[in-house]
């Protein structure tokens, strides 16, 4: 078997076997095939695509090119993943929440990269959060209390890393066999054995449109078949931001003030949907509907918002801050974006939003980039919001004015107002399992 042959063989369209494709992800990690001749598998596999069989064969082979995490031990785990957005704090709302419920939550999170936050970097904007422990401490403070949320320690699906960079380099990222797959490897080496996918669409996402985000959707659902793991997915929309925040200290006040039951209403539906089918993969309730009525007592009664401190606290967190948020420190400038016109919200693209939170220092376009965890947007008008001229619509916390003053311009261009009436947009647009 050779590179040459499998690179020829997907040239002329044709399925590569669950051999030649494991032969080729082993390789390739251990750096026995080149990047040129990667690339033109990568470029055949984008242009001619891949069945759902080999799409699963490649999920594998890279989830087993690296660590596997052996959860069994914790009993039955279901893991929520969401292929990215802006503004985007459900794991830091709803897994506490599940975890308060008696879900078992052993969750590794990533940074962000680009104009998406990463749920690793809204943690570590908590004083004393420690992201990165060991494995057995992970596994214990799960045995514990019931949740622990981390980085990515773990030498996870490598040849994932090494062909995610590939594809990014050679403008294959948007191909739904290369994404499910990079996604399902991830998951599948995360050692959960039951999966609830946030499937992002629109302008902040990925997929930009419901039929790329239906096909992505229905390609994980039967790699997680075959790889025997029950897989839901709930395809949300991300046409504008998640919430009212955008940016990382920003992001966790706003988490904290959603698990006291100050929720806004995109992120309680987006929320109460994951969180019901996590419920019900967990074996703790068939009724959706009933589901949502638990999640919601339970942020009622403060639990939810007691197993948060709990984890906090148990990962080194200064709890102080989660109390009284008003200690977490703060950006030098509050720049008021005031609209020029009268009318209602008709769009706010989340990936120009996310762009500008990025450009004040909330993101980082390359890995080893510093972040500012003060700074963000507080978006106070959405779409279907009344505006009158004059009025407020949102907040840019910057550290360096200049920069404030260049985002504030930004952000009034991106808000486009309508004269005629807009509708609300739906937060979840369609549920597949």
């Amino acid at each position: 078997m050779n590179i040459l042959d499998i690179i020829g063989k997907k040239r002329d369209g044709k399925s590569l076997t669950k051999e030649e494709i494991e032969f080729f992800v082993k390789e390739y990690t251990n750096g026995n095939i080149a990047d040129y001749q990667a690339s033109a598998l990568v470029m055949a596999i984008y242009i001619n695509g891949m069945t759902v069989e080999e799409t699963t064969n490649l999920s594998l082979a890279m989830a087993h090119s690296g660590d596997i995490l052996d959860l069994s031990m914790l009993g039955n785990v279901v893991d929520k993943h969401s292929t990215g957005g802006i503004g985007d704090k459900v794991t830091l709302i709803l897994m506490p929440i599940v975890a308060s419920l008696g879900v078992k939550v052993a969750k590794m999170s990533g940074r962000g990269l680009g104009f998406t936050g990463g749920t690793k970097d809204k943690l570590e904007a908590i004083p004393g959060y420690k992201t990165e422990i060991s494995i057995e401490e992970f596994i214990q403070n799960v045995q514990k209390i019931g949740i622990s949320l981390i980085g990515q320690t773990l030498n996870l699906a490598p040849a994932d890393k090494k062909l995610y960079a590939l594809r990014d380099a050679i403008n294959c990222t948007a191909n739904i066999p290369l994404i499910s797959s990079s996604i399902m490897s991830k998951k599948i080496a995360s050692g959960a054995n039951k999966l609830v996918l946030d499937v992002t669409c629109g302008s902040g996402a990925f997929m930009k449109n419901i039929e790329d985000a239906e096909k992505l959707s229905k390609t994980m659902i039967e790699i997680g078949k075959l790889a025997g793991k029950e897989t839901v997915c709930i395809i949300t929309n991300m046409d504008q931001p998640l919430g009212k925040m955008v940016g990382n200290t920003l992001e966790v006040i706003e988490a904290v003030d959603a698990l006291k039951g100050n929720m806004s209403e995109d992120v309680k539906n987006v929320v109460l949907e994951l969180g019901a089918y996590i419920l019900k993969l967990d074996g703790k309730g068939e009724n959706i509907e009933e589901n949502k009525k638990q999640i919601e007592e339970a942020i009622k009664t403060g639990k939810a918002y007691n197993k948060f401190l709990e984890l906090i606290q148990n990962q080194g967190g200064d709890i102080s801050y989660i109390e009284d948020t008003t200690k977490f420190e703060k950006a030098k400038y509050k720049i008021n974006v005031i609209s020029d016109k009268e009318g209602f919200i008709d769009k706010l693209n989340a990936e120009q939003v996310g762009k500008i939170a990025s450009y004040l220092g909330a993101g980082r376009i390359r890995k080893e980039d510093d972040i500012d965890y003060s700074v963000g947007i507080e978006l106070i008008k959405k779409v279907g919001d009344k505006v009158i001229k004059g009025e407020n619509l949102a907040i840019i916390y910057a550290n360096d004015e200049e920069k404030g003053e260049e985002a504030r311009k930004s952000l009034l261009e991106t808000y486009k107002i309508s004269e005629e009436k807009v509708e609300k947009i739906a937060d979840i647009l369609e549920i597949l399992e």
